[in-house]
Order: C-alpha cells, then sequence, then structure tokens
C-alpha cells in the first residue's frame, strides 16, 4: 500500500467513528502501542462500524472473508490515551469493497489502514445485493 494521502488524515473524509481505550498490554518495548495491537484497534472499529450498519444480519449461507488488510503506521501511538478509529467505505467492486480507517489519539492520525473483503457463499465470490452496494455508496470516504 503506498503512503498514506492527505485526505486519509482528515477526521471529515469519515463517515462513521468509534473510540476505544488502549491497553498496558499494547506497548512494545520502547513504549508505543504495537503493530499486532494497532491491527486488532482497526479490527475492532471495522466490526463497530459493520455493527453499526446493521451488516452482521446476512442471509443464509452467506459470509464475508478478510481478503487483505495493509496499515500504514503515520505517528507513535501510546497508552493511556484512548484511540479513535473512524471509517468508510472505498472501494466498492462486484463482490467486494474496502473499508478505508484512520486511527487518531489526542486529535492526530497516527496510522490508516485499508481492509478488502468479499462477500462469498458456499460456492464462491457473490455479487453484492443493490440494496448493499446502495448503503455502502452512502458511506463513500470524502477524498
Amino acid at each position: 500500500m503506498p503512503r498514506s494521502e492527505r485526505w486519509q488524515l482528515d477526521p471529515a473524509s469519515y463517515p462513521f467513528s468509534t473510540v476505544t481505550e488502549t491497553r498496558f498490554q499494547d506497548l512494545d518495548p520502547l513504549g508505543h502501542i504495537n503493530n499486532v495491537a494497532m491491527a486488532a484497534l482497526f479490527e475492532n472499529g471495522r466490526v463497530r462500524f459493520n455493527r453499526n450498519l446493521g451488516l452482521e444480519r446476512r442471509e443464509p449461507g452467506e459470509r464475508w472473508l478478510i481478503a487483505s488488510v495493509a496499515i500504514d503506521y503515520v505517528a507513535e501511538a501510546h497508552f493511556p490515551d484512548p484511540m479513535e478509529v473512524m471509517s468508510g467505505i472505498g472501494r466498492i467492486g462486484t463482490s467486494s469493497w474496502d473499508i478505508y480507517s484512520a486511527a487518531f489519539q489526542c486529535d492526530q492520525c497516527v496510522a490508516t489502514c485499508v481492509s478488502t473483503l468479499v462477500l462469498t457463499d458456499k460456492s464462491g465470490a457473490k455479487p453484492l445485493p443493490d440494496a448493499l452496494r446502495r448503503r455502502y455508496e452512502e458511506l463513500m470516504v470524502k477524498r
């Protein structure tokens, strides 16, 4: 993933926000939030984004899979300050979509993330239903 673009560092670019606490156990030996903990913070933000939209309710047999996650570390993050994870839809494909997220601590962007998800059923990738596509279009990031 290329370095974060300017719009990704702006909280106004994202339609959804959630705040989560950092933990002492998230620290590396240098006192920074470690990369595994940052991935978990983004996962928590992504799950809350999906749940807020009611996306945990799928058709029987449907599921979505994470195809890729790319994190760009922008600045150091520390305990005990909370982390605000902001998210929005960055791309909508035939059966996949990208969730763009940014983590902010003390009003500064510390990392950005792009997660690609794919809608599947027992036969493989499945086209996004029109209703879901329309909902995602409402939640696009502002570039």
